[in-house]
């Protein structure tokens, strides 16, 4: 199966869209504070039921793919015909386009990350000795912000796309140049040395000629 850039394209898109609604219905979707339940000389803290850690851990996934599809896809060799990472990254605009695709996905995968992992270890740790314990929950707005980063991460991975597209095709205008150039240079020297072949062989000729009309003037005088 044959892959382009639009189909590496719309695989970026949707991976980070993916990333940024799960995100988002996460963040909606995550509880204010745990019940406190006082018991023996501990308190247990009960959770209502939330896909927040499901749906973070799943947004981080989709992140992953989305920034995994974009660095693959800017090396792809598309039509069987690969380019040298000196020639995609000739340009500075395509290498801080690149380290920030790199720094923005980073970033996002931390703050998606950390909200997810934090609530994860208050609901599977619901039994605190501390009586002043109030169950609190993950720090809101972080995960959000991470959906919104995500998102941001493939918008530059998509411009890195982008860039790289640019860039193969001035790479591969220039080698059909030079191969133009090489072709006709071929050509120049293949006439000029015909030329040059055409004068050595009359100038052969009429030397032979120069010295056959010589024998024959020697020949007459003697």
């Amino acid at each position: 199966m044959k892959i382009n850039m639009k189909q590496t394209a719309l695989l970026i898109a949707l991976f980070g869209v993916l990333s940024f609604i799960c995100g988002v219905i996460a963040e909606n979707k995550k509880p204010s504070a745990g019940t406190a339940v006082q018991g023996k000389d501990s308190i247990i803290c009960n959770y209502p039921s939330n896909p927040y850690v499901a749906l973070g851990y799943i947004s981080v996934v989709f992140l992953i793919l989305s920034s995994v599809a974009g660095y693959l896809s800017i090396s792809y060799p598309y039509k069987k015909r690969s380019i040298p990472y000196s020639a995609l990254f000739r340009t500075k605009t395509m290498v801080v386009f690149f380290n920030i695709a790199w720094l923005t996905s980073g970033l996002a995968v931390a703050l998606l990350l950390w909200p997810t992992v934090t609530e994860q270890l208050h609901v599977s740790k619901k039994v605190h000795h501390n009586l002043s314990y109030d169950c609190p929950t993950a720090k809101t707005g972080l995960i959000g912000g991470g959906a919104f980063v995500s998102l941001d991460s493939c918008l530059f991975w998509l411009i890195c796309l982008m860039l790289a597209s640019n860039a193969r095709e001035d790479y591969f205008d220039e080698i059909e140049d030079s191969s133009r150039g090489e072709s006709t240079q071929v050509i120049d020297m293949s006439v000029r040395d015909l030329s040059v072949a055409s004068n050595g062989y009359q100038l052969i000729l009429s030397n032979l000629h120069w010295i056959l009309i010589t024998a024959q003037g020697q020949s007459f005088s003697d």
